[in-house]
Protein backbone atom coordinates (compact mmCIF):
# COMPACT_ATOMS: atom_id res chain seq x y z
CA UNK A 1 0.00 0.00 0.00
CA UNK A 2 1.46 3.24 -1.14
CA UNK A 3 0.25 6.54 0.85
CA UNK A 4 0.40 9.98 -0.84
CA UNK A 5 1.80 11.51 2.38
CA UNK A 6 2.63 9.13 4.48
CA UNK A 7 1.14 8.77 7.93
CA UNK A 8 3.58 7.04 10.31
CA UNK A 9 2.09 4.13 12.19
CA UNK A 10 5.11 4.32 14.41
CA UNK A 11 4.23 7.38 15.54
CA UNK A 12 0.78 6.59 16.76
CA UNK A 13 1.97 3.36 18.53
CA UNK A 14 4.20 5.94 20.48
CA UNK A 15 2.40 8.32 20.66
CA UNK A 16 1.02 9.81 24.43
CA UNK A 17 -2.67 8.95 23.33
CA UNK A 18 -2.26 5.50 23.75
CA UNK A 19 -2.26 5.96 27.59
CA UNK A 20 -5.54 7.93 27.56
CA UNK A 21 -8.82 6.49 27.48
CA UNK A 22 -9.97 6.01 23.34
CA UNK A 23 -11.48 8.75 22.16
CA UNK A 24 -14.08 9.19 19.22
CA UNK A 25 -11.88 10.30 16.91
CA UNK A 26 -9.34 7.59 17.71
CA UNK A 27 -11.58 5.27 17.11
CA UNK A 28 -12.47 6.98 13.89
CA UNK A 29 -8.74 7.57 12.96
CA UNK A 30 -8.43 3.32 14.31
CA UNK A 31 -11.01 1.82 11.49
CA UNK A 32 -10.19 4.08 8.75
CA UNK A 33 -6.39 2.96 9.12
CA UNK A 34 -7.55 -0.46 9.62
CA UNK A 35 -10.24 -0.27 6.48
CA UNK A 36 -7.10 1.00 4.62
CA UNK A 37 -4.99 -1.29 5.43
CA UNK A 38 -7.03 -4.26 4.46
CA UNK A 39 -7.43 -2.42 1.04
CA UNK A 40 -4.19 -4.70 0.26
CA UNK A 41 -5.38 -7.89 0.59
CA UNK A 42 -8.72 -7.26 -0.97
CA UNK A 43 -8.33 -4.10 -3.24
CA UNK A 44 -11.48 -5.11 -5.29
CA UNK A 45 -14.15 -4.42 -2.97
CA UNK A 46 -14.23 -1.24 -3.73
CA UNK A 47 -16.63 0.67 -5.54
CA UNK A 48 -16.43 3.35 -8.27
CA UNK A 49 -16.99 6.92 -7.16
CA UNK A 50 -20.57 8.11 -8.79
CA UNK A 51 -18.76 11.50 -9.56
CA UNK A 52 -15.86 10.11 -11.47
CA UNK A 53 -17.98 7.60 -13.67
CA UNK A 54 -20.11 10.51 -14.20
CA UNK A 55 -17.11 11.95 -16.03
CA UNK A 56 -16.07 8.30 -18.02
CA UNK A 57 -13.00 7.97 -14.88
CA UNK A 58 -13.09 4.68 -13.62
CA UNK A 59 -9.70 3.43 -12.70
CA UNK A 60 -10.63 4.74 -8.89
CA UNK A 61 -12.34 3.46 -6.26
CA UNK A 62 -13.85 3.79 -3.10
CA UNK A 63 -14.56 2.24 0.69
CA UNK A 64 -16.52 3.79 3.20
CA UNK A 65 -16.43 4.52 7.04
CA UNK A 66 -19.30 6.46 6.96
CA UNK A 67 -19.58 9.58 6.28
CA UNK A 68 -16.04 9.27 5.37
CA UNK A 69 -15.01 7.77 1.92
CA UNK A 70 -11.25 6.52 1.20
CA UNK A 71 -10.57 7.14 -2.42
CA UNK A 72 -7.96 5.43 -3.99
CA UNK A 73 -6.25 3.21 -6.81
CA UNK A 74 -4.84 0.06 -7.70
CA UNK A 75 -1.49 0.46 -9.70
CA UNK A 76 0.50 -2.92 -10.60
CA UNK A 77 0.24 -4.80 -6.83
CA UNK A 78 0.04 -1.41 -5.30
CA UNK A 79 -3.00 0.02 -3.41
CA UNK A 80 -2.44 4.14 -3.86
CA UNK A 81 -4.86 6.23 -1.69
CA UNK A 82 -5.05 10.11 -2.79
CA UNK A 83 -7.59 11.02 -0.40
CA UNK A 84 -9.60 10.12 3.24
CA UNK A 85 -12.17 12.78 3.23
CA UNK A 86 -15.63 13.52 4.89
CA UNK A 87 -18.33 12.06 2.68
CA UNK A 88 -20.68 15.39 2.88
CA UNK A 89 -18.32 17.71 1.18
CA UNK A 90 -18.70 18.79 -1.76
CA UNK A 91 -17.04 15.67 -3.43
CA UNK A 92 -16.88 16.56 -6.87
CA UNK A 93 -14.84 20.01 -6.45
CA UNK A 94 -12.49 17.57 -3.95
CA UNK A 95 -12.08 15.25 -6.62
CA UNK A 96 -11.27 17.88 -9.21
CA UNK A 97 -8.49 19.22 -7.30
CA UNK A 98 -7.20 16.10 -5.62
CA UNK A 99 -7.59 13.61 -8.62
CA UNK A 100 -7.78 15.47 -11.75
CA UNK A 101 -6.11 18.68 -11.53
Amino acid sequence: MCWRSSPSNADRSSSPRTAKPPTNADHVLDRLLELAENLASTPERGSAPKELRALGIDEYRQVFFKPYRIRYRVLDKRVVIYVIADGRRDMQSLLARRLIG
